[in-house]
């Protein structure tokens, strides 16, 4: 193990994130008795520009006003992009009047460190001004060419400052960027012999978890197709993200089935770690379980699960 070591800046449950447009008031409550760990309240993409000044007002009232740490979820907004005239406005009125119930602040488009440094200054020094006790972290889109390839500063930088928690994966706004021969959103390309998103995906995971931050994978476009929502939940897990988006409430539970370890894989894990443990006091660095070599990976991946299980059931 390097000595260098990056531990987490936050340890959160983010199975799956609802995406709730900020200009639909209507949906809060729903989002509030969701089931999902996690809601965004969407200031950006989700919101037409016409709309945005009355969303950050809807916004900061449902933050207020509802009760979502009561209900088991971690609330956080997605602010406009740092390329808009509304961005540092939503910055400034979310600390000034909802600042000590906000948990999270989600950056789109996140292209090179600097753009982290910048909300990070904003929100440093608005905590200070405020007296704010509760600490806002931050979260990153990454989703442009331009982010994919810095990935692991932002990751690093980020991680150093402290505020940053977790990057997402944001797959349509990336197809795009890259000029990707596809119109569906995060579904499998059949022109393509595999999972056209695996190195993008791959590539964000190993920063994340290099550095200390969680990985999100992002939006499933096809609320109609619950078992090609679940496919690309689970390839995403099986590269290490911890949670996926839902872009409808029918999506929720799939995520949440598919990012809780099932009984059986924490049963496993824990089996593992006692005959490890029968094994070191012993005097022996491995053992053998079910017919299969077991040694130090192999307890540091069924710690993995078993944390996560806790984590989840402490949750709920």
């Amino acid at each position: 193990m390097s000595h260098t070591l990056f531990e987490a800046n936050a340890q959160r449950v983010q199975r799956c994130e609802l995406a709730v447009p900020g200009s639909s008031p209507g949906m809060f409550e729903k989002a509030l008795n969701s089931g999902a760990d996690f809601v965004f309240l969407d200031l950006e993409d989700a919101v037409a520009p016409d709309d945005k000044l009355q969303a950050r007002k809807n916004v900061i009232e449902a933050i207020n006003d509802l009760d979502w740490e009561g209900h088991g979820i971690t609330i956080s907004v997605r602010i406009n992009g740092l390329d808009t005239q509304y961005m540092v406005r939503d910055v400034v009125d979310l600390l000034e009047q909802c600042g000590e119930k906000l948990r999270t602040i989600l950056i789109p488009k996140v292209g090179v460190y600097g753009d982290v440094y910048m909300v990070e200054a904003m929100v440093n020094q608005l905590e200070m001004q405020e007296g704010l006790k509760n600490r806002v972290g931050i979260e990153c889109l990454i989703e442009t060419a331009l982010g994919m390839a810095n990935v692991e500063d932002i990751a690093k930088e980020g991680a150093l400052g402290g505020r940053l928690e977790a990057l997402h994966f944001g797959v349509a706004d990336f197809a795009a960027s890259v000029r990707a021969r596809t119109v569906n959103i995060g579904g499998l390309n059949p022109d393509y012999p595999g999972d056209q998103w695996h190195a993008a995906i791959a590539r964000m995971t190993t920063a994340c978890r290099a550095f200390g931050l969680r990985a999100v994978d992002g939006p499933f476009g096809d609320i109609k197709d619950p078992d090609g929502f679940k496919l690309a939940a689970k390839r995403a897990a099986a590269l290490g993200c911890e949670g996926k988006w839902a872009i409808h409430p029918s999506q929720i539970e799939l995520a949440n089935e598919v990012f809780t370890p099932p009984e059986e894989e924490v049963n496993k894990a824990r089996r593992i770690l006692e005959a490890l443990k029968e094994a070191a006091a012993q005097g022996k660095g491995a053992a053998a379980l079910d017919g299969r070599l077991i040694d130090a990976a192999s307890e540091r991946m069924a710690n993995n699960i078993v944390r996560m299980a806790e984590a989840i059931a402490t949750k709920q």
